[in-house]
C-alpha cells in the first residue's frame, strides 16, 4: 500500500504537465483527462520500478495514447460538419487562472493555434507538439510514430510551416488586448460599424461553433463580413445578454450569459493592434460541460 501511495504521489507531481500535453494534442479537456488517466493505469500496472525518468516515460505514454485517439478520431470523421472548435480553458478576468490552467495554456496556446493544430495529421501534430512545445527529442518521438528520426523531423517541420503560415502572432500586452476587446463590444452594442471595422484586422477570421445540430463550425473571413456578423449577433440577442469579462486560453475573452445560462464563450486573438481572430463556442451541450461557476455575475 505504501508503494502504491508513493507511486501515486509521484504521478500527481506530473499530472498538470501531462494534461497540458494531452490538451495540445487533442483540443478536448475531457479526452485529455482520459489520456492522463490511461497513463496512470499503465504506470500502476508496470509498478514503475524500472522507470528512470518518470516524467519522460509518462510524456511518451501520453503521446502514444493521444496518437491512438487522434487516429481513431480521424478514421471516424467522414463528415466535414464534424469539425469543431477545441475546448476553451476559461477563467475569471478578475481572479485569473489557477496553476493547472496556466500550465495548460502556457506559451500562447490560444484557440487560434489549436484550430490550426486540428488541421494537422495525427503524426504531424504529435511531432510538432512534443518537439516544439515540450522539447522532446526526435529520437523519442520517432519511436512513438514508428518512423526514423529524420522522417519525424520532417513531420515537425511541415507542421511548423503550417502553423506559422496560419496563426497570427499574438500581442503580449494584456491591458491593450482587453481595451481593444471592450472597444469591439461597445461598438457592436452601439451599432457603430465604422468603429467595429477599426478594431478588426482586414483579414480577421471569425469561427462560430454552435454544435452539430446547428450546422457545425461556420467560418467568416474579412473585416466587413465579421463586423456585419457582430451587428447581426447583437440584434438577434436583443441586447439582453450579460457580457462577463473572462480569460480564455490565456488571452482576452468574454462569456455571454442569457437568462442565467452561458450562451457563448468568445476568445479574441489580438495581433498588430487589431483583432485577428474571434473564436466563439456556442454549442449548448459543450458549454454545459465547462466549469464557469467563477464567472457568475457579482463574483
Amino acid at each position: 500500500m505504501e508503494q502504491d501511495q508513493w507511486l501515486a504521489s509521484r504521478f500527481e507531481g506530473h499530472r498538470a504537465h501531462l494534461k497540458a500535453v494531452a490538451y495540445r494534442m487533442l483540443g478536448s479537456l475531457s479526452e485529455a483527462d482520459d489520456a492522463v488517466q490511461e497513463a496512470w493505469l499503465r504506470l500502476a500496472r508496470s509498478g514503475g520500478d524500472e522507470v528512470e525518468n518518470l516524467g519522460g516515460w509518462l510524456t511518451t505514454v501520453v503521446g502514444r495514447v493521444c496518437l491512438d485517439m487522434l487516429r481513431s478520431r480521424t478514421s471516424r470523421r467522414e463528415d466535414p460538419l464534424e469539425e469543431r472548435l477545441p475546448d476553451p480553458v476559461v477563467a475569471s478576468a478578475a481572479d485569473g487562472m489557477d496553476p493547472e490552467q496556466q500550465v495548460m495554456v502556457a506559451d500562447a496556446v490560444g484557440l487560434a493555434l489549436l484550430v490550426v493544430l486540428e488541421s494537422l495529421g495525427p503524426a504531424e501534430r504529435l511531432a510538432f507538439v512534443l518537439h516544439d512545445m515540450f522539447a522532446v527529442p526526435f529520437e523519442e518521438i520517432a519511436e512513438i510514430v514508428g518512423r526514423s528520426p529524420a522522417a519525424t523531423r520532417q513531420l515537425a517541420s511541415r507542421a511548423r510551416r503550417r502553423v506559422q503560415g496560419a496563426t497570427p502572432v499574438p500581442d503580449h500586452d494584456p491591458v491593450r488586448r482587453r481595451k481593444l476587446v471592450e472597444a469591439f463590444l461597445a461598438a457592436a452594442h452601439e451599432g457603430d460599424f465604422a468603429t467595429l471595422l477599426s478594431t478588426l484586422d482586414p483579414d480577421v477570421v471569425l469561427r462560430v461553433d454552435a454544435g452539430a445540430a446547428s450546422g457545425g463550425l461556420r467560418v467568416v473571413r474579412g473585416a466587413e463580413a465579421v463586423a456585419g456578423q457582430a451587428l447581426t449577433f447583437h440584434r438577434l440577442s436583443g441586447g439582453t445578454a450579460t457580457i462577463l469579462p473572462a480569460v480564455v486560453n490565456g488571452t482576452a475573452g468574454v462569456v455571454s450569459v442569457v437568462q442565467g445560462r452561458p450562451a457563448s464563450v468568445l476568445s479574441f486573438t489580438v495581433s498588430g493592434g487589431r483583432i485577428a481572430a474571434i473564436d466563439i463556442l456556442a454549442d449548448p451541450d459543450r458549454l454545459s460541460d465547462l466549469d464557469l461557476t467563477g464567472l457568475a455575475p457579482g463574483h
